[in-house]
């Protein structure tokens, strides 16, 4: 739910061209060794991308909320800045499209890069700004908006660009500033286009109401013919090198409540259409039992047409995400992956011949990079380091790019060279990123009140010899299918949480990250646990089973903890607060569920009647309000369109019927992801200062 699905991630130079906004100073107890703002220095970078023709990759970067999209091109591969965006003004960049021959890039810009519904995060008089799809030459020079949309792709003459709006499909001239015209109408919500090999087909997914179908539009006809339509869900169809074919996924439409466990479910298949016509044939059935639910990679690629006849495919056949082959005649699959590991992301060349992934084979908390060559063998870890690294990229040439960090160095772009990795934006690392003082957070595991092991990491302070105490902090992440790695995370809220931590950890706090069940990286019956959320609340023993973890360390002062989240993390923290109150002695809740039975039918989904309102209120924690009785810091986005802020009013009002002392902060016209950097500061600064009150000034344990 850090959307609550919340399912993509997001230099010295770049900050100085940035308009920044800090908070006032405040008084700490003691001085701080690194302040939050220098921790939140270092810009961010997300929606790497590798061109499709030479060696340039381009990404964007997040510097304190002023957002711009980069290129590291060239004989040196030099890393330059395209875009002169300067200000924190509340716009996202993302949906990265090359040109065919890589002189261009398009992207969106928008507040809210994920809804048709417009955001005015910056409280502009003038109203909120639609999503608009901009392009920028790589050449340099200024770049221009194209129109209102999302989603932009270039024509595969590189001529035009296709872009999304209101369920049509655009298009623009790109040379040319006359307005966007439709090219396709449709009645369904309209995304993943694609063109075919041969520029002559286009290649769309239109989303109706219960069930999606895959339409492929004849340029020269201008004809739609739907490849084997049914009244499932169809998605992550990909063309055949030829583009007479188009293979996709089936997955059984089946009316399911949201975030209930599933280990099972009607199979879900793999289907071949022939262009011509739309007829289609399945190719492949998943099994039933373990894996007869369809669960994707964190890529939106989820199907690829090999250049050797094969399609590759995640499969959790074994109960772990890993990758299969079938040929597109059928079969039986092969094994591209196997071990007790994930895998995250995967992307393949343009030529068809190079597949890269990241998972976290050997390192269950970190990610690394996987390179597998078709016509020479299986899977080969491209380096040895002990670092992070996900998001990759592959060109043609075979240069992989990837994102990477460390548990004290700032997510960065990289590339492969000579077997080791290079910085491609090394000046963007500001000289106050306080990389020094950090410290490398451990994995522990622990055991749940029902027995079950339950994974985290800690970040003990510096200052923890001899026989002082130290206040410490639970954190929750959110999703629930998330989970917090061994250094700052390749997806934007839970990097900006992470860096968090670390301040706390240089604050003298004990910091325990719980990456409690349901979460991801640990296997399916793990992420698919029994009795989760709404149906049972089980992920409530592994809380418990921290608070109790937290009490056998000597370095942790009993009467000093306190928890803090955001979305299902914020659930989380009001789990602990509503059940353990005599443990925990404050929280800090960010955007968090309160009541079950409420959330679900505001998110358009449905609670049935009877028994399952009476669980999924019985799994939230307005169940035991009454029970609640430690001071809470409650902060709220006002235009959260993922846990909507009637659930921060339930609570409190519910706080206030039962006299528990609470404080609240509204920031206004701000979303569920909070885009600005000056809301993140917003919060950091205030659960700092939240903390500092609630926990630093208690009396000892004695």
């Amino acid at each position: 739910m850090n959307s609550i699905r919340l399912e993509d991630i997001r230099g010295a130079v770049l900050i100085l061209a940035c308009c920044l906004v800090f908070p006032a100073d405040r008084t700490a107890a003691h001085p701080a060794k690194f302040t939050i703002e220098q921790i939140m220095e270092a810009p961010f970078p997300s929606d790497l991308l590798a061109s499709p023709t030479g060696k340039s990759v381009a990404w964007v970067f997040d510097s304190k909320g002023c957002r711009n999209v980069w290129v590291a091109d060239g004989p040196g591969m030099q890393s330059r800045q395209l875009t002169s965006f300067t200000q924190d003004e509340g716009f996202a960049i993302g949906d990265l499209s090359w040109s065919p021959d890589a002189r261009m890039i398009a992207f969106t810009r928008a507040a809210d890069l994920e809804t048709e519904k417009p955001a005015n995060i910056s409280s502009s008089p003038a109203g909120p700004a639609p999503r608009e799809v901009w392009v920028v030459p790589t050449s340099g020079g200024p770049a221009r908006k194209v129109g209102v949309g999302h989603d932009p792709m270039f024509s595969p003459d590189g001529s035009s660009l296709l872009l999304i709006d209101k369920g049509q499909i655009l298009s623009a001239s790109v040379n040319a500033d006359s307005a966007p015209k439709a090219l396709i109408i449709d009645q369904g919500k309209v995304h993943s286009m694609a063109w075919s090999p041969d520029g002559k087909h286009l290649g769309f997914i239109s989303e109706r109401d219960d069930h999606s179908l895959i339409g492929v539009y004849d340029v020269a006809a201008r004809t739609i013919v739907w490849m084997s339509p049914s009244l499932d869900h169809d998605q992550s169809f990909v063309f055949s090198p030829s583009g007479s074919q188009v293979a996709f996924v089936r997955v059984p439409a089946e009316k399911l409540p949201e975030f209930v466990s599933r280990r099972s479910g009607q199979p879900w298949s793999i289907w071949v259409a022939n262009i011509a016509g739309g007829e289609g044939q399945r190719v492949w059935s998943a099994d039933d039992g373990a894996g007869s639910v369809f669960y994707p990679t964190l890529s939106e690629a989820n199907l690829l047409w090999t250049a050797r006849g094969e399609l590759v495919f995640p499969w959790e056949k074994t109960g772990w995400a890993q990758l299969y082959a079938v040929p597109v005649q059928g079969g039986t699959p092969r094994a591209v992956t196997s071990g007790k590991f994930e895998v995250m992301h995967m992307a393949l060349s343009s030529d068809r011949r190079h597949l890269v992934f990241s998972s976290n084979q050997d390192d269950g908390d970190r990610m690394h990079i996987w390179k597998v060559d078709f016509d020479h063998g299986g899977p080969v870890r491209v380096t040895a380091d002990h670092d992070i690294e996900d998001y990759p990229q592959v060109n043609d040439a075979g240069t992989v790019f990837a994102l990477q960090s460390g548990a004290t160095k700032s997510l960065q772009p990289v590339m492969l060279a000579g077997g080791q990795w290079k910085l491609l934006a090394p000046q963007s690392v500001p000289a106050g990123f306080p990389s020094s003082k950090l410290v490398t957070p451990e994995v522990v595991t622990f055991a749940a009140k029902d027995g079950q092991l339950v994974h985290a990491q800690i970040f003990l302070p510096h200052e923890t010899s001899g026989t002082k105490s130290h206040p410490a902090v639970l954190f929750f992440h959110g999703g629930p299918r998330r989970q917090m790695v061994l250094g700052f995370h390749p997806m934007d809220a839970y990097n900006w949480m992470y860096a968090l931590n670390q301040y706390f950890a240089s604050q003298g706090y004990l910091v325990l990250s719980v990456n409690y069940r349901g979460g991801i990286g640990y296997g399916m019956e793990y992420r698919e646990a029994n009795d989760f959320g709404p149906d049972g609340g089980s992920e409530l023993n592994d809380l418990l089973g921290a608070i109790d973890y937290l009490h056998t360390r000597k370095e942790v002062d009993p009467r000093k903890v306190g928890i803090w989240g955001g979305s299902y993390g914020g659930l989380m923290t009001a789990l602990g607060l509503a059940r353990a109150s005599d443990s925990i002695a404050a929280g800090v809740d960010y955007a968090g569920v309160y009541n079950w039975a409420t959330l679900l039918p505001a998110r358009g989904g449905t609670v049935d009647p009877g028994q399952a309102t009476k669980r999924a209120v019985a799994s939230s924690p307005i169940a035991t309000i009454d029970q609640w009785k430690s001071p809470v810091l409650i902060v709220q986005a006002d235009d959260d369109r993922a846990v909507p802020s009637h659930q921060a009013t339930e609570l409190i009002e519910d706080l206030r019927s039962h006299h528990v002392v609470h404080e609240t902060i509204i920031i206004p016209n701000e979303i569920h992801d909070l885009i600005r950097y000056s809301s993140w500061m917003r919060l950091f600064n205030a659960a700092d200062e939240y903390f500092d009150r609630q926990l630093e000034k208690r009396p000892p344990a004695p």
